[in-house]
């Protein structure tokens, strides 16, 4: 079984999407053969993220999605095996500036900044952003293959 919880920062409106994100998440984890994972996801504006991709990445401004891996494994109450992943920030201010900049519905370029974030804490990366780099090719695939299941 995988935990996913989902905040959002302070002062940052909660969209009205937010509930339907645990369960995209979650069907994500299943498609990957993920199981065991504690991850969270946390919604925010865009001077949060800023702040982060500065101090953590060196990157000044804004970005969509950032992860940070954790991977520290550990015992629960109940004794079942699981894996701190890590956190996904998404900025609800640069995910509404790439859907617009990128012609595509909000919930689509949602979906695919939660499955891109997944795919960093399951260990895949990037070079660049060309469309044919494998995390990207796999991004999408999943996108096409689990967006119709849900309403993001």
């Amino acid at each position: 079984m995988n935990y996913i919880s989902v905040a959002v920062e302070n002062g940052c409106p909660a969209p009205e999407w937010l509930a339907d994100i645990e369960p995209f998440a979650a069907k994500t984890l299943v498609r990957l053969g993920i199981d065991g994972w504690e991850l969270s996801v946390l919604f925010c504006r865009d001077p949060f993220i800023a702040d982060l991709n500065r101090r953590y990445r060196s990157v000044d401004g804004a970005t969509d999605v950032l992860s940070f891996e954790n991977g520290a494994a550990y015992t629960a109450e109940d004794g079942e095996k699981l894996v701190c992943a890590g956190d996904i920030v998404i900025s609800v201010d640069t995910l509404a500036a790439n859907a617009r900049e990128f012609a595509v519905p909000l919930g689509e370029e949602l979906r695919r900044l939660l499955i891109h974030g997944i795919l960093h804490l399951a260990g895949h990366d990037h070079p660049d952003n060309s469309p044919e780099q494998p995390m990207l090719v796999l991004q999408e695939a999943l996108l096409a293959e689990l967006a119709p299941q849900f309403r993001l």
